[in-house]
This record gives structure tokens, sequence and C-alpha cells, in this order.
């Protein structure tokens, strides 16, 4: 089992920047890749950027590549998502997740096992 937690979300400005963490506990965090997804109202939960294990591999979305970058510190069990040059479009729930496979940067989220219970980012044009 691994536990999620994410912080850091809030209202912000187009153009602002924002760094979204999220905390595992339980299995050993640095052996799970590491996933965040985002989802609007009304809309279907969408990919936003991937992290393998080791750190050494990470993907991401076409609508988010250049401006937010995805991390981690294993020894803090924590992910993070750093986004820049914020759009009004990026206003969503985001989640983080974790896949058992540590090598995995997959968009599709029925490969990831667990999942925080999200956090609202909103931007206001």
């Amino acid at each position: 089992q691994v536990q999620l937690g994410e912080s850091g979300g809030g209202l912000v400005q187009a153009g602002d920047s924002l760094r979204l963490s999220c905390a595992a506990s339980g299995r050993a965090f640095s052996s799970v890749s590491m996933a965040w997804f985002r989802q609007a109202p009304g809309k279907e939960r969408e990919f936003v950027a991937a992290i393998t294990a080791s750190g050494a591999a990470t993907s991401s979305a076409d609508s988010v590549k250049g401006r937010f970058t995805i991390s981690r510190v294993n020894a803090k069990n924590t992910v993070y998502l750093q986004m820049s040059s914020l759009k009004a479009e990026d206003t969503a729930v985001y989640y983080c997740a974790a896949n058992m496979d540590p090598y995995s940067t997959t968009p599709h989220p029925t490969y990831y096992h667990f999942w925080g219970q999200g956090t609202q980012v909103t931007v206001s044009s």
C-alpha cells in the first residue's frame, strides 16, 4: 500500500507559477514510479507528467511541455510538479498517483495503483 497526499494548490493568476507536492507513505517510495494527473469540471482525467522510481526518466503531456516539470526527492518521499506560465485551461483538480512498475512513465491512468485525494488549482485570466 502507498498513501498519497497532495498539497500546494490554490488560486493564482494567469502567468504565475505554483509548485505542487505529493507526500507518500507506506511502501518504499523509491520503488514506485509516480505521476500527476488532472481533472477539470466535466472532463475526463488527463495525464500531466510522470517520473520513474529513480527519477532518471520523465514524460509529460504536450499541453504542459516547457511549462511544467515533474521531479522527486526519494529521501523525502515526495514528488513535485513545478508549474509555470499557468493558463486558465490549467484549472483542475490535480492528483498524484503511484505505479508499482518502477520503470514506467505511462500516461494511462489504469496502470496506476494508488491515488491521492487531489488538490485544486484555479488559474484566473
